[in-house]
Order: structure tokens, then C-alpha cells, then sequence
């Protein structure tokens, strides 16, 4: 039986369009009795669909067909290349350089940054192979439902996507802040006082409100304009950083960087470290535009890793910078380069760094809205989520629906709640995705359907599973902070041994086709380790929201999401196996679900 495709062929009817076909077209939900039978079959349905894994092929033609339009492959290295410094360097640089150079490191957070750095280019790494090879707009949910099945995709997006929002969130409350310094006011002079509420939620915020749809229309007009948008601020977000480079230089004295250079040892780099490598997140937006990318091959591996090579750069130069003009004592936890400046008679600097803060959050928001819609449209086309959220207008080439509806959840969020328990709220999620990614680029690698022995399978999972315990208990050991650096001369040796037995007993099954990670598997394996370890640096609310939200996604995904994917998977095996293709327009020569 055919599934409906939620944005394919058939009469559109006008103005909204929206019926029980376009939210649950599937036979699970076509009647009550359906349902009821389809609930009693839950656990049947959980087991088919926690080993089903899907194929490059299905992702690229057969899912991607559900939008009913196809996006419009107007991007270039070039523009990727700017959506991931816009996407990556917000204002937080301009804060957690300070922070983390006079409590945690001192002049050697230029060494943290490099840290940083490596360990978010090993993700970028990780990521550019698998949107080379399957350059959809699902990014890494369409990943890991390829390699480790559509339920593990399903609760990972379903974290990145709340990630997402309260991100966004943070970021526009944060934008009224900044623009209320620009014109030498508090940022409560343009919110509104509801005090009938709780206090935390009482300051609205119409200012934020305004900037999420300014960002969401821009992003439902056109992708390649938004890329513009971004390129323009981006490039005088760059020149702001130059100008604080090239001026805070002036001011420097050698003697701030040299006379105590490493005061809290390695241990203060490493700690830093952890906290820094939330300044690089945001690239992992960029891989969902590879749908969008006129020459994916060339354009994503030249756009991803040059932007995290600038950033990396621009942000050792920044550190260096702050660490020139002041001792590292005597940095403003808060406000260190306006601080900085104005104690060296440059008070009016403030203006120019607000300013550039502004464009640096502008950009990330403008480059979460793009990304988190593309996540959005990809579940929503296996049916996970209802497909009316898939549609692409054909217009715009854009997905009109996806953009909106995650963009109103962010200004709802914005709108009511205080920027101190959003910062509460910083997610686990994107550290855990990362660390699937690079488990799912070592099954991808390593492990294929058919060709691989049962043998050559069973060492892979168990090398796997030593570099995760391996990792896990470095980590622990790292946050207990108890014997010195004794257990770290088992639990490295230990990742090591384990990475080494994959590379030397398990065959590789696969080949890159036009892309590939180099040094496989060390590279993605010290990806693994490397998330992992800053996995645990997280405070213990971050993994509550997590086990709470993923809580909540685990009864959507039994009630409704596992029902409608099931039902979708296997209509499109049955047409598979009758030679069609949902739409009729192709063939395919093997059940896109296993």
C-alpha cells in the first residue's frame, strides 16, 4: 500500500491545505481501529525497526521525493564556506575568552583554542565525508539512519532540534542585550514588565521576538539570498575581529603573555578545553545545505574545513590579543575586551565590539533557522514527524513549513523566558551526535550488508565498544579527578589497543566514492574519544533536560513516529519489490529498508 508522500503529486488545494492526509496519511492512523491495532503491534514494530537500516539510494531519491519540489542547488564552497564562519562564530567568543583566561588557564587559553579546534575539525571531518556521499538536508539524522537505523536518528535529532530552539532563543534575548548597549541603555528598557508571572519568564521580549521573523522570512525567500545576507555580515563580523586584533595589538606588552604563561597546567588547558569547543559548534548546520550545493564533492570538503581553519585562527588571534593587553588576573570575567580597551583610554572600543557582536549573532541565527529546518524537512519526509513539514515550496525552493513552525517555537521561548535559565538549559545533544557520527562513519567504513562476515562484524562491535568504554572511563576519571594520572596509563592505553585491533583485525568494507576521512579509524576514533571526554564536562542539568526530552521523544516515537515510518517503509519495500518507485518517475533494484 502507498503511503502518502506529503508534498508529491495530486490536487493542492489553496490557501492552507491542511487536512488529516497532510499531518497522518498512513494506515496506522486512518481509523481508530487501525490505530489500535497498530499499538498492539508496538513491540513487533520496535524490533523491525531498531535493526532496519536505511540506503544512500532511498535517502537521495525516494525520501528526498516527499518534498514534492526539490530545493534549489544554488550554493557554493564559497557559501558554505561563509554559512560556517556565520553559523560558528557568534558573540560567546567575546565572552568566553575572558572567562576562561583568568579563572580556568591563563595566556595559555591560545592553547586551549587549539585544542578546541582539532577536536571540532575531527567532527568537521567526520561530517563532510557522509554530506559528500549523501548530500541531503536531513544532515546527520539522514546519516545515522543509514548506518545505525532510524530509531537512534530519530532520538538523536530529536535532541539537536530542541538544541535548536533554546539556542536560538538564548541567542535573540542576547541580541536585545547587545543592541541596548549600543544605544547606552539597559536591555529591560525594551522588555516588557508582565508581573502577574513567574519571575524568570516576566520580561518579554518583543525586540527578540522581531529578529526571529525578520530571520525566518529571509530564510523562506531564498537560501542563495540568505547566503548573501550572511556573506555581508559575516565578512564585517571578520573585519570587527580584525579591527580588535590589529588595535588591541597597539596596546600589547609581551610580559602579560610570557611571566605566567601556564599558571593552572595542563589540567587548567584541558578543563578550558572543554568549555571553549562550544565557541566552534554551529558547523554541523552547514551539512544540511549539501542538498543545496551545486558540486557537493568539491564545494562541502573546501567550505566546511576552510571555515573551521579561520575560525581557529581568528579565534588563537583574538586570545593572544586579550592576553597581550592584560595580565590575565586582571581580566573583566564579563566584558574583557571593552573592559580591556577602555582601561588603555579606548573606551569608545565597546561600541565596536557590541556592534560585532550583533553581526556574529545575527549570522548564527540566520544559520540555525536554514539548518534546523533542513533537520526538520528530512524526519518529517520518513513520516516521523507529520510530512506536511517536508513540503519545499516550488517557488522559493525552500521549506516554507519546516522554517516557520521551528522558528514560532523559538520566539515562544524567547519571548517569555530570561536568558540566565536558557543558559541553564545548554544541551548534551550536540557532543552525543558528534560521537554517533563518528561511531556511524566507522560502521560505514567497516561494515556492509551482505558482504561483511558475521566474524569480521562481531570484532567490529566489540572494537567499538572498547573505544567507547575506553573513553567513557578516561573521561570519568577525568572529572573525579582521583589517583593523579595512574588510571590514565590503563584507560589510554586501553582506547589505543582498541583502535589499533580495528585497524589491523577488521578489514575495511567500504571505500570513500568521492570523499573520505583520512587515518580511518584514528581519526574517528579520536573523534570518539574526544566527545566523550567533553561529554563529561557537562553540568548535571544538561543531563537532565537530555534524559527528560529524550524521555518525551521515546513516547512520540511509540505512539506515533515508529507507527507512521513503519508503515512508510514498508510501502516503500513493497513498491521496491514490484519494480515503482513512490512517484513513478524511477526504479530501484532493492527494498530501501532492510
Amino acid at each position: 500500500m502507498a503511503v502518502g508522500d506529503g508534498g508529491g503529486g495530486g490536487v493542492r488545494r489553496r490557501g492552507c491545505g491542511c487536512s488529516k492526509e497532510d499531518f497522518f496519511p498512513e494506515e496506522s492512523f486512518s481509523s481508530w481501529e487501525a490505530y489500535g491495532r497498530a499499538l498492539r503491534s508496538t513491540g513487533a514494530r520496535l524490533a523491525d525497526r531498531l535493526t532496519a537500516r536505511s540506503l544512500d539510494a532511498t535517502e537521495l531519491h525516494e525520501v528526498r521525493a516527499r518534498s514534492g519540489a526539490d530545493m534549489k542547488r544554488d550554493l557554493t564552497w564559497w557559501d558554505l564556506a561563509w554559512f560556517g564562519v556565520g553559523a560558528v562564530i557568534g558573540a560567546g567568543i567575546f565572552v568566553l575568552t575572558g572567562q576562561e583566561a583568568r579563572n580556568a588557564v591563563g595566556p595559555a587559553v591560545v592553547i586551549s583554542y587549539v585544542v578546541s579546534g582539532v577536536s571540532a575539525m575531527l567532527s568537521v571531518f567526520c561530517y563532510t565525508e557522509f554530506a559528500v556521499e549523501i548530500p541531503v538536508a536531513g544532515g546527520s539524522f539522514a546519516y545515522l539512519r543509514v548506518e545505525l537505523g532510524d530509531f537512534m536518528a530519530f532520538v538523536a535529532a530529536g535532541n539537536i532540534l530542541l538544541e535548536y530552539c533554546i539556542g536560538g532563543a538564548a541567542v535573540a534575548r542576547a541580541w536585545t542585550s547587545y543592541f541596548a548597549t549600543l544605544l547606552n541603555h539597559h536591555p529591560n528598557d525594551f522588555r516588557i514588565h508582565a508581573a502577574s508571572l513567574a519571575a524568570d519568564y516576566s520580561r518579554l521580549d518583543p525586540i527578540a521576538v522581531a529578529v526571529i521573523a525578520i530571520i525566518c522570512l529571509l530564510s523562506v525567500l531564498s537560501t542563495k539570498a540568505s547566503s548573501r545576507f550572511n556573506y555581508v555580515l559575516s565578512v564585517l563580523h571578520v573585519a570587527v575581529i580584525a579591527f580588535i586584533i590589529v588595535a588591541g595589538l597597539t596596546k600589547a606588552d609581551a610580559a602579560n603573555l610570557t611571566r605566567d604563561f601556564m599558571p593552572y597546567g595542563p589540567r587548567g588547558v584541558f578543563a578550558a578545553s572543554a568549555v571553549l569547543f562550544f565557541a566552534y559548534i554551529g558547523f554541523d548546520a552547514v551539512s544540511t545545505m549539501a542538498e543545496e550545493t551545486r558540486d557537493p564533492a568539491r564545494d562541502i570538503p573546501v567550505g566546511l574545513v576552510g571555515a573551521m581553519a579561520l575560525t581557529t585562527a581568528l579565534y588563537c588571534a583574538l586570545a593572544v590579543t586579550l592576553c597581550l593587553m592584560v595580565p590575565y588576573g586582571e581580566i573583566d570575567p564579563d566584558a574583557p575586551f571593552s573592559v580591556a580597551f577602555a582601561d588603555r583610554g579606548m573606551g569608545w572600543a565597546k561600541y565596536v565590539v557590541a556592534f560585532g557582536a550583533l553581526k556574529g549573532m545575527t549570522t548564527v541565527l540566520l544559520v540555525s533557522a536554514v539548518g534546523q529546518a533542513r533537520y526538520l524537512t528530512h524526519i518529517a519526509r520518513t513520516h516521523m514527524m507529520p510530512p506536511w513539514l517536508a513540503r519545499v515550496h516550488p517557488g522559493t525552493g525552500t521549506p516554507v513549513n519546516a522554517t516557520v513552525a521551528m522558528l514560532l517555537a523559538t520566539a515562544v521561548i524567547a519571548f517569555f523566558t530570561d536568558l540566565n535559565v536558557l543558559s541553564n538549559l545548554l544541551s548534551i545533544s550536540t557532543l552525543f551526535i558528534f560521537m554517533l557520527v563518528a561511531v556511524a562513519l566507522l560502521v560505514r567504513r567497516y561494515y556492509v550488508s551482505g558482504e561483511t562476515s558475521r566474524a569480521d562484524r562481531n570484532r567490529l562491535a566489540a572494537c567499538i565498544a572498547a573505544i567507547l568504554a575506553s573513553s567513557v572511563a578516561t573521561a570519568t576519571c577525568w572529572g573525579l579527578d582521583r589517583g593523579g594520572w595512574v588510571p590514565y596509563a590503563v584507560t589510554v592505553p586501553a582506547w589505543l589497543a582498541a583502535t589499533a585491533s580495528l585497524w589491523a583485525l577488521v578489514p575495511q568494507a567500504r571505500a570513500p566514492k568521492l570523499w573520505g576521512v583520512p587515518m580511518v579509524p584514528w581519526l574517528p576514533s579520536a573523534s570518539i574519544a574526544i566527545n566523550v571526554f567533553l561529554l563529561g564536562s557537562i553540568d548535571s542539568k544538561s543531563f537532565m533536560r537530555f534524559g527528560i526530552w529524550t524521555a518525551a521523544l521515546l513516547v512520540y516515537y511509540l505512539f506515533v513516529g515508529l507507527h507512521a515510518s513503519y508503515d512508510t517503509a514498508k510501502a516503500l519495500a513493497a513498491d521496491a519489490v514490484a519494480g515503482k518507485v513512490e512517484d513513478g518517475d524511477a526504479k530501484t533494484s532493492a527494498p530501501p529498508m532492510l
